[in-house]
């Protein structure tokens, strides 16, 4: 099987997967992570079969949308052996996947420069305007508090408490978002990260403005 294929297979096998997804990992957040992979790819000269094939499948093994992490992670890589990929590159794009996840912040870095672009684009997709499309409907999906003065931002977070659900989405914002642009790995993210995190930060300010009667 040509990569080509594999690659047309990845796409119609994530479409399946994540067609009744209404957190915001639906296909289109797949779908322009992929494209963002490939721009920020063709620059840095990374293994472009490798950083799509990520891009595509790092949803999918996400814990969120399976019962556990480890269910997952076996569902991509029986995928990735069913669909006769090379155990070098099936080793790589497994670890990209398990180790791009922002949980917290406290996973260690990128050691890879495909895992440091497929990272980066997912990032960029939880910043600016779509990201905080996609922040507000995690929370709906979640049945968050949209925002509670009462409930402070966590500042020490870690695997299990930054899954918890008893927290706000705005607060997600500066438990999360806020801290991304400074957690960019290429040149291209560092650069496109700037913009779309003054936008976060424009809507928070307003969001506040406004929850005050202030505008």
């Amino acid at each position: 099987m040509s990569t080509k294929d594999i690659i047309k297979e990845a796409e119609l096998y994530v479409k399946n997967e994540l067609k009744k997804d209404h957190t915001g990992h639906d296909w289109w957040h797949i779908d322009r992570v992929r494209n963002m992979a490939m721009r920020i790819a063709e620059e840095e000269q990374a293994n472009l079969f490798i950083c799509e094939m990520a891009s595509l499948l790092h949803d999918i093994a996400d814990e969120k949308l399976n019962a556990s992490e480890s269910e997952g992670i076996q569902k991509v890589s029986h995928w990735l052996i069913e669909h006769h990929v090379d155990e070098k590159t099936k080793k790589h794009i497994m670890m990209i996947i398990t180790q791009m996840s922002f949980k917290g912040g406290n996973r260690p870095p990128m050691t890879s420069i495909e895992g440091k672009v497929v990272q980066d684009a997912d990032r960029l997709d939880a910043m600016g305007a779509i990201g905080i499309a996609r922040a507000l409907t995690f929370g709906g999906a979640k049945s968050r508090v949209l925002y509670d003065p009462s409930i402070q931002p966590r500042y020490e977070l870690n695997e299990r408490n930054y899954r918890s659900n008893d927290q706000t989405t705005l607060n997600h914002f500066y438990e999360k978002l806020f801290k991304l642009k400074d957690r960019m790995n290429t040149r291209l993210g560092k650069k496109m990260a700037i913009k779309r995190h003054e936008r976060l930060e424009r809507f928070v300010h307003e969001f506040l403005e406004e929850w005050e009667g202030l505008s």
